[in-house]
């Protein structure tokens, strides 16, 4: 052990003879008060032979009492120069290298041409990796003593070390490989960790998918089943087709949903699920799915085909519509939405162009493709999906209630009858969110409406009607005014 090793190599340096073993003496010149009131004094004599004894204990090899008993003297003020380089010979024993580092250096800075401070420091930095300041003290002690064994020993072994280092970094010539910051490895992980989850989330249904055959088997059966004659519209889920169904020789309405909507096989599953789930809706006034193709590319929802024009398209056309007419279209449109949410479905997504009317004047409601189930409770379904314009503030936080469908079914009514969503009306108050009343923007139009509408677009839905068969009752309560003029306007 080099702590032993330098003791015994040096121990004539650390102490004079002692004539008296007590390791203190009384009369010299540090002195310190003890518990009867004896001033101690710390004279050379005193001081040569606490060194004896603290050279004593490193021999035993007892390095935990020599680091106690130096504290104990520094604490009562009782100090030598030599316990520096005692310290580090113990912490050397005790493998204890940063007070090593510390001790030692204290001891250089006491005697600075004594070898033996260095060549422990320089231990201590080999043993620590710091080979590079190891190399400096060594290099040290051998000018201060060329024939030290312990240094050159320390040499050897910092020289064995480079060469293990050289070797497992493929280096030559001597030169010493920094390795890299810490943190630059850390930030290659990370960069590295991200692409992966980026590529694994972009294309997990690539990983996850079956064989590729049962998806272009589904993708030619669509073909072969359906002839797609003509685009009849597009929204933010995908592109609408009018068909014809070969087996069953009938029109069909196919919706393509986009196929970067339903890429994640997570995402997927749950379009699925819902879709599933709308597809067992049955009623009258609502557009029926008869089923839902799954492909490789993307999803397809085989709707039944409508011949009319949506309440969209009607109010491009017109402008608006007279109140009498609005309320047998909005009769078919509230039975349609009773049935749904009589069976814990909303629909999410209520819109003029999702109101289908048909030529003999009744109307369906279709376009179930982003519905959610109605959840237990106060909270809702949890999600974002909607058309902005039209969602309740609720919904715009991603909470799903039967009431949202309330709001959205308020604001189809407000811009059949004046044909303008409240928003955009001039005078609307954007700072209370009252509505303009729709009784003052054109004729016909029943004081009573201005009443339904506030209550069934308040921005709480506590407070708001909480049902679409209220909603219903007070609209056909209302009587239609006696002439209407669709040509007068106020906006």
């Amino acid at each position: 052990m080099l702590a032993v090793t330098l003791l015994f190599a040096g121990a004539g340096a650390f102490a004079a003879p002692a004539q008296n073993a007590a390791p203190l003496m009384v009369g010299g010149n540090f002195s310190s008060r003890v518990g009867n009131g004896q001033t101690v004094v710390f004279d050379q004599q005193a001081r040569n032979a606490e060194v004896a004894a603290l050279n004593a204990r490193l021999q035993n090899k007892d390095f935990a009492g020599t680091v106690r008993r130096i504290n104990e003297l520094t604490a009562r003020n009782l100090l030598d120069q030599r316990f520096y380089l005692l310290l580090a010979i113990a912490y050397d024993g005790l493998h204890r290298y940063d007070d090593v580092i510390y001790s030692a250096g204290e001891a250089i800075a006491v005697a600075p041409q004594d070898p033996r401070p260095y060549i422990l420091r320089a231990q201590a930095y080999l043993q620590t990796g710091d080979y590079e300041r190891s190399r400096l003290d060594v290099e040290k002690a051998l000018r201060l003593n060329p024939k030290s064994q312990l240094a050159l020993k320390v040499k050897k072994d910092l020289e064995t070390k480079n060469s293990t280092r050289t070797v497992r970094t493929g280096k030559t010539g001597g030169q010493q490989s920094r390795p890299a910051p810490q943190w630059l490895v850390f930030y290659f992980v990370a960069i590295v960790l991200a692409i992966a989850i980026f590529v694994y989330l972009r294309y997990e249904d690539v990983f996850r998918r079956g064989p590729r055959t049962a998806f272009n088997r589904k993708e030619v059966e669509v073909k072969e089943q359906y002839d797609f004659l003509r685009q009849i519209g597009e929204g933010g889920m995908g592109k609408v087709y009018e068909a014809y169904d070969k087996v069953l020789k009938r029109k069909v309405a196919i919706k393509r949903v986009r196929p970067e909507l339903v890429r994640s096989a997570y995402v997927r599953e749950q379009f699925l699920a819902e879709a599933r789930m709308v597809a067992l809706l049955r009623h009258p006034c609502i557009v029926e799915i008869y089923t839902v193709i799954e492909s490789e590319s993307s999803l397809y929802l085989v709707f039944e085909y409508v011949d009319g024009q949506t309440l969209e398209t009607r109010l491009d056309i017109d402008g608006r519509i007279p109140f009498s007419e609005a309320k047998r279209i909005f009769d078919y449109v509230c039975r349609g939405l009773h049935y749904a949410h009589s069976q814990d479905i909303i629909h999410c997504d209520l819109k003029p162009g999702n109101i289908m009317i048909k030529e003999d004047g009744t109307a369906k409601v279709m376009d179930f493709g982003v519905a959610k189930k109605a959840m237990e409770g106060n909270t809702g379904a949890r999600t974002v999906a909607g058309t902005p314009a039209y969602m309740a503030p609720e919904q715009q936080k991603g909470f799903m209630r039967k009431q949202s469908d309330v709001y959205s079914l308020a604001l189809c009514l407000y811009e059949a009858l004046v044909g303008q969503v409240p928003w955009s009306v001039k005078g609307f108050d954007i700072a209370t969110k009252r509505i303009y009343p729709a009784s003052k923007l054109a004729p016909g139009i029943p004081p009573e409406v201005d009443k339904l509408l506030e209550d069934a677009l308040r921005e709480d839905p506590k407070e708001r009607i909480q049902s679409i068969d209220e909603f219903w009752s007070r609209l056909n309560a209302i009587e239609p005014l006696p002439e209407e003029n669709l040509e007068q306007t106020h906006y």
